[in-house]
């Protein structure tokens, strides 16, 4: 019971301030208003932050265009769809080509071809018209390859 009396007492003397008399000296806060000056420092830093922004989102997409050295030696020549997920993939890259199986979580080398064995050279890729169907010719190409290694 005495430690109940002693918090009693305690929170008298620390809210005792606050409830003092209307006539005492109480030091009033002043609200400050929001004036057109604040709202102009407020556009300006505002618009500061966002042209930073956009200029690193445009300096971004004009780094991005820049390729590694060696990278335009690489190119997706053509692909096949097994599945909803599943792909068969023959990339280009420089004289090699390779052809490798992705799906959602891994990409695997099926297969490396180099030299006579490659399935399309890049004379024939840019002799081929646009309406011949790239896509294709590879898909007939690696069906033949399979049939090939089933037969034999």
């Amino acid at each position: 019971m005495p430690g109940k009396k002693c918090v009693a007492w305690l929170l008298f003397l620390w809210f005792s301030p606050s409830f003092a008399a209307p006539g005492a000296d109480v030091p009033k806060q002043t609200v400050r208003t929001i004036s057109s000056g604040d709202m102009l420092h407020w556009g300006i830093g505002l618009l500061i932050v966002l042209g930073i922004f956009f200029l690193c989102v445009w300096s971004m997409r004009k780094l991005s265009g820049i390729t590694a050295y060696g990278a335009g030696k690489m190119r997706i020549i053509g692909s096949l769809s097994l599945g909803v997920r599943e792909r068969v993939i023959l990339l280009q890259i420089g004289k090699k080509q390779l052809v490798l199986g992705v799906t959602p979580g891994r990409i695997d080398a099926l297969h490396v071809l180099e030299g006579d064995d490659c399935l399309s050279t890049s004379a024939g890729m840019q002799e081929a018209s646009p309406s011949a169907g790239i896509d294709n010719g590879f898909a007939q190409k690696l069906m033949q390859a399979m049939k090939g290694r089933s037969d034999g």
